[in-house]
């Protein structure tokens, strides 16, 4: 029903702004700016167009260089709408591989020249890693989903998967963890009704601090700074 009512409030942009992604996806040759504001103006019409009421929290925490990476929760597929809406500093993201043919997503992917990677594939997964690490090094900003799949107990937090900070221990880059809060609720909730979603940039970990950690134990930081910003942020009438 969400959905609906974002394509119904945007019908007249729907056109442009679907065909502006796809000639960034066509177009793309390793600037992935222009993919990034196309990206935003979409999830900002379409948080607009689906009765949704962000808020957005800590984006003066962002490190002052690029050359980072986004650690948050995951909820489900409204999630990159609340980064590609709120960030001010461009991004690309990582995502299963189930994910990339999915419509818009898959166009998102290619226009800002994301990645896909298959956890139960090895060899593919470390080859995304050190891509990962090595474009993080050159200045480039990423966004990482460490749970590796969503949470379907709303505003409860999975486990992290160690794996997933290899990348940022091997670029030596700040870690930026975010928490989600309700971001489940405009695409599982069968309402159109109004609703507050949050997104809060928590402090940077700097490599100084977690230099000397196992991706484990950088794993469980992370997420317990995630879940103290939950707890701090979380309506109790909506829990």
């Amino acid at each position: 029903m969400r959905i609906a009512l974002m394509v119904l409030m945007n019908i007249l942009w729907v056109p442009y702004l679907f065909g502006r992604l796809c000639f960034n996806a066509w177009r793309y040759k390793g600037d992935y700016v222009p993919g990034f504001k196309i990206s935003k103006l979409i999830a900002k019409a379409a948080i607009w167009g689906g009765n949704i009421k962000p808020e957005i929290h800590g984006v003066e925490n962002l490190p002052e260089k690029d050359g980072f990476m986004f650690y948050p929760n995951h909820q489900g597929l409204f999630d990159s709408l609340m980064f590609f809406s709120s960030s001010p500093r461009p991004f690309a993201a990582v995502i299963k591989k189930e994910a990339k043919n999915i419509i818009l997503l898959k166009q998102v992917l290619q226009a800002t020249g994301s990645l896909a990677m298959d956890r139960e594939d090895v060899r593919q997964s470390m080859q995304v890693i050190n891509q990962i690490a090595e474009e993080v090094q050159q200045g480039r900003n990423y966004l990482i989903f460490p749970e590796g799949h969503r949470s379907h107990e709303g505003n409860k937090v999975q486990e992290f998967k160690a794996g997933s900070f290899k990348a940022a221990q091997k670029a030596k880059c700040p870690i930026v963890p975010c928490a989600l809060i309700n971001c489940f609720i405009p695409f599982d909730v069968q309402s159109i009704r109004r609703v507050t979603v949050k997104l809060i940039y928590l402090k940077p970990m700097y490599y100084e601090e977690y230099k000397d950690m196992k991706t484990v134990e950088i794993a469980a930081e992370v997420k317990r700074r995630i879940e103290e910003a939950i707890a701090q942020y979380e309506d109790p009438k909506q829990k």
